[in-house]
C-alpha cells in the first residue's frame, strides 16, 4: 500500500504519468497498474483519465492528503529506525531562495561536521516553491523569508533581516557616493530578479514606498547573471547585504547601503523553516538544531 501512495504522489507532482514512472523508478505501466489497485482498494475513482492526465478527482484531492501523511509518516518512522541502528544519514534535500544562498555554508558546514554520514542537498527555489515541494515531500525544509507571504502550519529558526545594498562598477558616478537613497535608485539602469520571486517583489514595494515605479530593463532568476551584466558596465542592481558580501572583496565592484526613508518600513527575516510536527525526523531534528546554534551565533532569536 504505501509504494502504491507513494506512486500516487508522484503523479500528483508531475501531472504526468510518464514523468511520475520516471520520477519513481518504474515503466509507466506498473505505474498505472499500481494506481488502478490503489482505486481498486479505496474503492473510488482518484484520476480523471482521457488521452492524458487530466487532474484528480475531488476524491483523489482528498486521499493525497492522506497520503502524503502516511508517507511521511513512513518514511519518519524508517529514518528513526535506521538512526537507531546505524546513527544519523541518508539524503537531506534543502531548497533555498536565491538571495539566501551565500549564507547557506553557515549552516552546511557546521552540519555536515557533526553528521559525517548525511548528504546534503541544496536547491535554488522561490518561496512559493519551497512550500509547495514541502508539501508534496520533494523537500525536506526550506531557507526563506518568514513573513510577508503565508507559510501556514511550519517550524522556523530565524537567521537574519534581510537589508539591501546597490551594487555598482567601480567606475559607476554613483560609485563613490558611500550610500544612497531608494529614490536615486529609481532613476538608474537597473537589472533586478524576475517578478516571480518575493525578494523582487520587497525590492518593489521599497521602491513604491519611496514614490517610484521601476521597470527593469534586464530580469533574470540568477544572482550571478544581474552581477555579471554590473560587471559589463552601466548597469546597477540590488542585492541583499548577504549576497552583496559575496563580492564585496572585488576591486571592480562597489556595494553601496541603501538608506530607508522612514521609520515604518517593514523588516523582512530569513530563515530556516520545516513542516510542523512533533517529533521530528531525527534528520529534520538535527538540521533545526544546527540552525538554532546558528541563529544564536548571529544573535537571533530561534522559534520552534
Amino acid at each position: 500500500m504505501i509504494e502504491k501512495l507513494e506512486m500516487f504522489i508522484a503523479l500528483a507532482n508531475e501531472r504526468h504519468f510518464g514523468r511520475a514512472a520516471q520520477a519513481h523508478g518504474v515503466t509507466q505501466p506498473t505505474l498505472s497498474a499500481a494506481i488502478r489497485q490503489l482505486e481498486g482498494d479505496l474503492g473510488v475513482q482518484l484520476v480523471s483519465r482521457g488521452a492524458r492526465f487530466q487532474g484528480l478527482t475531488p476524491e483523489g484531492e482528498r486521499v493525497l492528503d492522506w497520503a502524503r501523511r502516511i508517507v511521511s509518516d513512513t518514511r519518519q518512522m524508517r529514518e528513526e529506525m535506521r538512526a537507531r541502528r546505524k546513527g544519523l544519514g541518508g539524503t537531506l534535500r534543502l531548497g533555498v531562495i536565491p538571495t539566501a544562498l551565500p549564507m547557506v555554508a553557515d549552516l552546511a558546514g557546521p552540519f555536515l561536521e557533526r553528521h559525517p554520514n548525511v548528504r546534503l542537498q541544496i536547491l535554488s527555489r522561490t518561496s512559493v516553491e519551497i512550500l509547495a515541494e514541502m508539501e508534496a515531500l520533494q523537500i525536506h525544509a526550506g531557507i526563506s523569508y518568514l513573513d510577508n507571504e503565508p507559510l501556514g502550519r511550519v517550524s522556523t529558526v530565524p537567521f537574519y533581516t534581510e537589508r539591501y545594498r546597490l551594487l555598482l562598477r567601480h567606475d559607476h558616478p554613483l560609485a563613490g557616493a558611500g550610500r544612497v537613497a531608494w529614490e536615486a535608485v529609481g532613476g538608474l539602469r537597473l537589472g533586478l530578479l524576475v517578478g516571480s520571486m518575493q525578494n523582487r517583489r520587497i525590492i518593489d514595494q521599497r521602491l513604491a514606498r519611496a514614490g517610484v515605479r521601476v521597470e527593469a530593463m534586464l530580469e533574470s532568476n540568477s544572482l550571478l547573471a544581474l552581477v555579471g551584466q554590473v560587471l559589463a558596465g552601466g548597469w546597477a542592481t540590488v542585492l541583499t547585504e548577504e549576497a552583496a558580501a559575496m563580492f564585496g572583496g572585488r576591486a571592480d565592484l562597489v556595494a553601496l547601503p541603501i538608506v530607508e526613508s522612514g521609520s515604518e518600513v517593514p523588516a523582512h527575516q530569513v530563515g530556516l523553516i520545516a513542516p510542523w510536527r512533533e517529533p521530528h525526523t531525527p534528520l529534520l531534528a538535527a538540521l533545526l538544531d544546527e540552525a538554532t546554534r546558528l541563529a544564536r551565533r548571529r544573535g537571533g532569536q530561534a522559534g520552534r
